[in-house]
């Protein structure tokens, strides 16, 4: 999967500890600390004797780790070690997490050097399970979940799909991705925590025959960074979209369509619950009618192509920005080839937005399908700010930084 838009950097100076208990999953792990290495955070890892069955220490050593801690009584483990997590990390995250280990979470049980450091620790901590789904449906492992989750703690649901053992079921670790987020948003100062947030993200379609559409190259990816941006700050989204296949939380809502006059709908429907909308989507301005008669078009019908008549969409943010209200903030997006500023201030004004962000698109690093993009932030308030060549990433959260009241 294109995991592209949960590629956060600038966790710098924060601390992780990884728990890792005995579960052929474990060697998961090590992707998984690579990838918050890659965002900025320092990683410490527990593994469980069982653990070290399935994946070594050295492992996780290698690819830099510090420290690596394996057993209550260890050489490493000397200099209260069961105090350490508690002392240094901001955020614990067992991954695996077995029914034992959870079982020992839930008694408040110290027996083992990871279960003292999780009994010690104060901060938030994060849960993946992983187990055969006869042991995740047992009731005692229900009891267990739902005690962890009454306290406070992130879950990170399994997935379901194919066991080691042959059985199906649920019971397998969950994505990568999905708990590297969980943990990244048990990072990130939550300024956004409470929040509603609309975000339309991807292309239109716009049908004139079974086979065909007016369309355009948006792959979205813009939208998607900026909706879990907003998400790991803590914001309760809310993400329209288009024909585009992106991933996100449970706790965002997602709303799929298709064409612009069924984006419309989603997004007015949606709009007035929310303090922010976030208009990232290039839905066409333009579509087709319907070609007489239904089915597809052959081309032999008719010479020069299929009698094509276009008639304007609704103007989705023009709509967004009549109906305001007092507190809320609403963000347009203009792509342009020529005078960016001047054509995205008469935007900013005609929409009625609060901040509009400009993208070039007579680039080759910027506009659609790219990882980059260059853009210019105008604020009706007056504030400017200019954006050269950024990952989509930072770039979402930089929207978010100049739209936020500071």
């Amino acid at each position: 999967m294109n995991d592209t838009h949960c590629l956060f950097t600038g966790y710098r100076g924060r601390r992780a500890h990884l728990g890792v208990t005995g579960s052929i999953a474990a060697f998961k792990t090590l992707s998984l600390m690579r990838r918050l290495l890659a965002a900025g955070v320092s990683v410490g890892v527990t593994l469980t004797e069982a653990a070290t069955h399935f994946v070594t220490p050295l492992s996780f050593e290698a690819l830099g780790a510090d420290p690596v801690l394996t057993g209550m009584f260890a050489t490493e483990a000397a200099s209260f070690a069961h105090l350490g997590p508690a002392q240094a990390a901001d955020v614990f995250a067992v991954a695996p997490a077995t029914a034992s280990t959870i079982a020992r979470m839930a008694c408040g049980m110290a027996d083992t050097l990871l279960s003292c450091q999780l009994l010690a620790f104060e901060g938030p901590v994060v849960v993946a399970p992983a187990m055969n789904p006869r042991l995740w449906n047992a009731a005692a492992t229900k009891a267990n979940w739902a005690t962890l989750l009454a306290r406070g703690v992130v879950g990170v649901t399994p997935d379901c799909g194919e066991m080691a053992c042959g059985e199906t079921g649920q019971g397998r670790l969950a994505e990568e991705h999905a708990i590297a987020m969980a943990i990244l948003r048990a990072l990130t100062p939550q300024d956004m925590a409470g929040k509603k947030t609309l975000v339309n993200l991807g292309p239109t379609r716009e049908y004139f025959d079974a086979a065909r559409f007016w369309s355009n190259p948006s792959t979205g990816l813009m939208g998607a960074c900026v909706a879990m941006a907003a998400w790991l700050r803590g914001a309760d989204v809310t993400v329209v979209h288009g024909p585009v296949s992106w991933w996100f939380p449970e706790s965002v809502r997602t709303v799929a369509v298709t064409s612009a006059a069924q984006m419309y709908e989603a997004c007015l429907e949606v709009w007035p619950h929310c303090d922010y909308g976030v208009m990232t989507a290039a839905v066409a301005d333009f579509a087709p009618a319907p070609l007489p008669g239904g089915g597809k078009f052959k081309k032999e019908t008719a010479e020069g192509g299929p009698p094509l008549v276009f008639s304007p969409t609704r103007d989705i943010l023009s709509a967004m920005g009549q109906s305001k209200k007092p507190g809320q903030t609403l963000v347009g997006f203009c792509a342009e080839a020529e005078k960016l500023r001047e054509n995205a201030l008469g935007k900013l004004a005609r929409k009625r937005c609060d901040v509009i962000i400009a993208n070039p698109i007579d680039g080759p690093d910027a506009g659609f399908a790219v990882s980059r993009n260059t853009a210019l932030a105008l604020a009706a308030d007056g504030r400017e700010e200019a954006w050269e060549n950024l990952p989509k990433t930072e770039m979402a959260w930089k929207i978010w930084d100049f739209t936020i009241p500071s």
